[in-house]
């Protein structure tokens, strides 16, 4: 029996461990696309702010350590860009080329990707997004160069945590939201205290508010909001949300609505021996 399981992290990676403890003789393999199967999301922010010094802190487990407490076979800048689910198999775009991997059973564990608006300008390298531990090395770089100003855009969890660490960095820092308040799933109320604490911090908040262009410069980038003001930053973090990452499975005919995968009760698939798991992150 050999599974496949596309995607690593709190997903892929759970699924992996416990399909091991199901099948002590089951090939087991996780293709990851990014450098790191196993991290502490929750982590990042407080990488960026400098509570945690050292960037090895934020691994929890590396392939070498999995293959010898599980024996799994774990993958990482491994890229799943096409599926046969009729022949069973899928195409991977690895450091080494094109390789055809067949399995018995497919575990789908893809997670999510930073929604990007269309606002013009939003492809500056200034313009960070806060998922990755690759995300959190190239904030830290950002702030240790000799950034004075950040902006962040949107106020949702990841937005308002990046907020509160560059602020603990000394960075001049305005978040924006087009929501009427913080923390758009929370009651006014609630969302009230986030932004009083906000303030606390020296973090200039601005609600019900879009940004509608950035402006990228020598120095700074020029962020356009709704309201025809102006902000300039050198670092801008990105956190408006995220969409499913199962655009290759969909075409592949895995039944998806609005992106994301369909599963019964059992974690199966529209296709045969296809489960997809949910990623906390």
């Amino acid at each position: 029996m050999r599974i496949v399981i596309v995607g690593g992290v709190a997903g892929g990676m759970s699924c992996a461990a416990r399909a091991r403890r199901l099948d002590e003789d089951a090939e087991i393999i996780v293709l990851e696309r990014g450098e790191h199967v196993s991290f502490a999301n929750c982590g990042l922010p407080y990488f960026v702010g400098g509570e945690i010094a050292d960037p090895a802190k934020l691994l929890v487990q590396t392939p070498q350590s999995l293959h010898a407490a599980l024996a799994l076979d774990v993958r990482t800048r491994h890229d799943v860009a096409g599926l046969d689910a009729e022949q069973r198999f899928v195409t991977v775009s690895t450091p080494h080329g094109i390789e055809q991997i067949g399995y018995d059973a497919l575990v789908l564990a893809p997670g999510a990707q930073a929604a990007r608006p269309p606002i013009p300008g939003l492809d500056s390298p200034r313009v960070q997004t806060l998922r990755t531990v690759e995300d959190a090395l190239a904030l830290r770089e950002q702030v240790e160069a000799g950034a004075q100003r950040a902006i962040v855009l949107g106020a949702g969890f990841i937005g308002i945590e990046a907020a509160e660490a560059l602020a603990h960095q000394g960075l001049d820092v305005t978040v924006v939201e087009l929501a009427e308040h913080v923390l758009p799933p929370l009651e006014s109320e609630l969302a009230a205290l986030v932004a009083d604490e906000l303030h606390a911090l020296g973090i200039d908040v601005r609600t019900g508010v879009a940004a509608t262009g950035l402006q990228p410069g020598e120095e700074h980038d020029t962020v356009a909001l709704g309201d025809g003001t102006l902000l300039s930053a050198e670092v801008i973090v990105l956190s408006v949300g995220v969409r499913p990452d199962s655009a290759v499975f969909e075409d592949a005919g895995v039944a998806c609505e609005r992106g994301a995968i369909l599963v019964d009760e059992h974690g199966r698939t529209s296709l045969a021996a296809i489960w997809a798991v949910g990623d906390a992150t």
